[in-house]
């Protein structure tokens, strides 16, 4: 394929300039708005999954992890225990592409960050931000994300809080999730393993497990 058509074939391919036995497509993405584009790979043992997009900062969070071996396009690589909940930070210019060294499968879910840019939303409901909170782990943090660990209780509500950023959710486990808002409205949902969320900010609610287990990975943009 001349390199011309491969870098404008982005939506399938994460990195161009690379031929085509060295660059594994990926599949469509699962979110692809002004902000981001976000992937779901599910690799086994001795799969290699495709390279971050080149030209954009990503995150890359693991639903289920395992010994992986995290390579770039010079060759140079390491390899590290990624755990469920994990997250890596892949800058621009730098790709990185994922092959799984231990048995079963790894989850990946890939965020790459647009060149968007929002202005910073003041919060004036006088409620809390949604993160921190009670039970909440920061897993990584930069000038562009802040990413969260997150495990709902059936008998412990999450404060009522206000989203002041765009976030990304992955969902790890199969279980249903009654929000209720500010005025007493109550919606309940239930997400499965590996479902993927894009949640808009300026909203006010809080959350409880009505059924089943839930947790979750986020991502916030900043």
């Amino acid at each position: 394929m001349p390199l011309k058509s491969m870098m404008m074939a982005t939506i399938l391919v994460f990195s161009s300039g690379l031929c085509a036995a060295d660059q594994p497509t990926a599949p469509a993405p699962v979110i692809d708005n002004s902000r981001v584009l976000v992937w779901s790979l599910q690799l086994k043992k001795g799969e290699t999954g495709p390279y971050t997009p080149k030209d954009l900062d990503t995150v890359v969070m693991f639903l289920k992890g395992g010994r992986i071996r995290s390579e770039a396009p010079d060759g140079r690589h390491r390899i590290a225990t990624r755990h469920p909940g994990d997250a890596v930070w892949v800058p621009k210019g730098a790709p990185l592409k994922d092959t799984p060294v231990s048995e079963g499968t790894v989850e990946e879910v890939v965020v790459a960050l647009k060149d968007a840019s929002v202005e910073p939303l003041v919060n004036s409901t006088g409620l809390p931000s949604a993160f921190p909170r009670p039970g909440s782990k920061k897993v990584l943090e930069n000038s562009r994300v802040i990413v969260w660990q997150y495990t709902w209780l059936p008998d412990r509500p999450s404060p009522m809080h206000f989203h002041d950023k765009d976030v990304v959710v992955a969902f790890r486990q199969e279980g249903a999730l009654q929000s209720v808002s500010p005025a007493g409205e109550r919606t309940v949902n239930t997400y499965h393993p590996g479902e993927i969320r894009f949640n808009s900010r300026n909203r006010s609610h809080s959350e409880q497990l009505v059924s089943g287990r839930q947790s979750a990975v986020m991502v916030e943009l900043k």
